[in-house]
Order: C-alpha cells, then structure tokens, then sequence
C-alpha cells in the first residue's frame, strides 16, 4: 500500500537482511547509536511512528525513523533479526501473522496481548502496552449505491457480489481480514477484484464508479468528506485492532525503562479520536506525518 520509489531501496536491504539462513539478530554497527523506528507503507503507520519517536526523543533517547520499509512480511522480520528496533502495529492484524495457522485465537484484547507477547516474545520482540486508539479494516461504498440497493452492511452483499467489483490494496487477497475473510464469513466472490495504489485512489475509483466496494481503514479522514459509507461488519469478521508498538527487547535492555516508559505513556494517551484527526492533518490539511505527531504533541 501506498509504495513510493523512495521505499525500495530500504525493503530490498531488509529482504536481504531477513533472508539469512541464521535465525539469530544480525547486529548493525550502528545498532547502539540510535533507536531505529520503522513504519510500514501506508500513511496512518507512519503518523503513528513520528508520534511514538518523537516521545523517545523528549526522553533525550537518540531516534532515527525510516518510513514507508514495506508491508508485514518484510517489516516484523526485520524487527526480528536486529535491523531496525520499533514497529508500531496493530493488534489483531499482528496477532494472526504471528500465528498464521492458528483457528482459535482470542479475541478480548487483554488475552490477545498476552497470546502475542507469548509468541513474538521467543523471537526476540516484546509487545508493549495497548493505546485505546484501533483502526480496523472497513469495506465502503458510496451513499448513492448503498440508498439505491439497501446496502447498510457487508452481510447485504451477498445476492449481488458477483456482479460488483471490488478495490483494495494489492495484498488484500491474502489478508484474512480482508478478501480471504470476505469469502469465507460473508460468502462474498466478486466480479472483478483491482489493486488499488492508495485509500485516495479507493475513494477516487468509488465515487467514478470504476469498483462498486472499496476497502477503507475506520479512521480514514476521507470518511468525513467524501460521499462514501462504511458497511457494518454484522458478523464481526475484523478483530480488535489497538495500536501497539514491538521492541527488540534487546533494545529495551540496552536503552533503559526509558525507553519502555516513553512508548508507553504514548499509548496510554492516544485515542481513536486522535488517530482520525492525525490522519485529517495528512491526508486533508496535507500536514507530512512528522508536522501531524508534532502538531499532536505542541496539543497536550
């Protein structure tokens, strides 16, 4: 999602990196000299990254933030073997990739912490605490569509997805919670699936007409502005999706309850209220991801 020129080079160092037979962390020779934050290839991620590293920098902490690495498959490993030292992911979406093939994961956030603490916790990575804010995937269409068929939730698709076309981004197919979990709960095959370069494009393409149902994150700014409309999970497909950040322990040893104490205290004050108006600042006040977590910050 949202790729850009600027990231390829860091995803194809960490895909280098990540792909050593050796299953201990590869140390870097800047490894002590900063802590390295690193954020997925989507803009919300990236907000959420500036506004955690800027609290490890009031703590006097040394930050480097690299944005836009790439998707989950290339940033948790990277995480894992010692090339960068905070992720800030969500929990259920984190939960499921750590345990791909577990059927009867929990869904009560405080059991699910515990489950991904126990498994990335072998790995090297700990799971700090949980910030209220979540982003869960949401699926839109527009109002005019929704009025004229009775469309109000995912469930209502069902008689006619065949004949809809859907946009996503071009991982959604293997995401459970994305296409595969809308075949296999909702029994929704569509006409035609197009990969979709950004959530703007989403949004472009619905209003056009060019796809029918579009996936959106529940705290897209968009939502507020555009002509567009959530359908209702009635059959609870997506799970809790808290923002959390993952350290390298080895990092939390080396840095201190410092750092600890700074992601933490972040995350017990963000808010999913103030997640839509980080990425409002972003995405329509055309803000960079570091001038909405400084503005965040300039606010409390």
């Amino acid at each position: 999602m949202h790729g850009r020129i600027l990231g390829l080079a860091p995803v194809v160092l960490l895909l280098a990196v990540t792909a050593c037979s050796s299953a201990e962390p590869t140390p870097a020779a800047s490894e002590t000299a900063t802590v390295r934050f690193a954020s997925y290839d989507f803009p919300e991620n990236q907000i959420l990254v500036e506004v955690y590293a800027e609290a490890a920098r009031r703590e006097g902490l040394p930050v480097s933030v690299q944005h836009g690495v790439g998707t989950r498959e290339v940033v948790l490993p990277a995480l894992e073997q010692g090339v960068v030292d905070v992720v800030v992911d969500y929990l259920g979406t984190a939960l499921t990739f750590s345990r791909p093939s577990d059927e009867d994961l929990p869904r009560v956030p405080d059991e699910m912490h515990r489950v991904l603490q126990q498994t990335l916790g072998g790995h090297g990575v700990t799971v700090l605490d949980l910030a209220q804010a979540q982003d869960q995937n949401g699926f839109a269409v527009t109002r005019a569509f929704s009025a004229e068929h009775g469309i109000y939730q995912l469930s209502d698709l069902a008689p006619m997805a065949s004949q809809l076309t859907f946009g996503g981004p071009p991982e959604c197919p293997d995401r459970p919670f994305c296409l595969q979990g809308l075949e296999n709960t909702y029994g929704l095959h569509f006409r035609d699936v197009l990969a979709m370069p950004s959530r703007a494009a989403t949004v472009e393409a619905l209003t056009s007409g060019d796809i029918d149902v579009g996936l959106l994150e529940t705290t897209d700014a968009r939502l507020a502005v555009a002509p567009v409309v959530l359908l209702a999970d009635d059959r609870s497909l997506q799970p809790q999706e808290n923002v959390v950040p993952l350290v390298r322990s080895a990092s939390l040893d080396h840095w201190g309850n410092g750092l600890r104490s700074a992601l933490d205290a972040v995350s017990a004050r963000l808010t999913t209220d103030d997640l839509v108006r980080l990425n409002r600042a972003v995405e329509l006040d055309g803000l960079t991801p570091a001038q909405a977590a400084a503005r965040w910050w300039d606010q409390r």
